[in-house]
């Protein structure tokens, strides 16, 4: 069995240890708990023919005055991006990531993710705001970790590229 190393990155509260917690253990749970460095889980998957572990690092959150160590990223496959449809500023975040990650590391595969779905009615976030990071993107997914919606898919596809 061959293993991976995925992150999570995206700003603070959009969802990335919700999407871990709902891939990993099927659950999900209302009480927000702010990550502080990073938390490892792992979770074996099938691509095709190939079994693979996929370490998955859900690191904590961008902010304005903290950006993501690259030493977190360093040896990562690819990575989600996760967003949060209910607040544009953390597509602004996303987009310093992925420009972090390419100076720091290079062009690493990774998809789009749109969490929060399930809060639609108080959706902020126009397809036209993803246009940059979706050319990048291996696909761009709507989410919700609280449903379960498009989170599988989400790693299914990283998984696919990556092995």
């Amino acid at each position: 069995m061959i293993q991976k190393k995925i992150a999570l990155l995206g700003a603070a509260g959009v969802g990335k240890t919700s999407l871990v917690r709902r891939f990993v253990e099927s659950l999900f749970d209302e009480k927000y708990l702010t990550t502080i460095g990073v938390k490892v889980d792992k979770k074996p998957v099938t691509v095709g023919d190939t079994a693979v572990t996929l370490m998955i690092w859900d690191i904590a959150g961008a902010e304005e005055h903290f950006s993501v160590p690259s030493s977190y990223v360093k040896g990562a496959a690819g990575f989600l991006l996760v967003v949060d449809g209910t607040r544009p500023d953390t597509v602004e975040a996303a987009e310093r990531i992925v420009h972090d990650m390419d100076r720091d590391l290079g062009a690493l595969p990774f998809v789009l993710v749109v969490n929060k779905h399930d809060l639609v009615e108080a959706w902020r976030v126009e397809p036209s705001h993803l246009d940059a990071l979706g050319s990048r993107s291996l696909a761009v997914l709507n989410s919700s970790a609280k449903t379960g919606e498009g989170v599988e898919d989400a790693f299914s596809r990283l998984a696919a590229a990556i092995v």
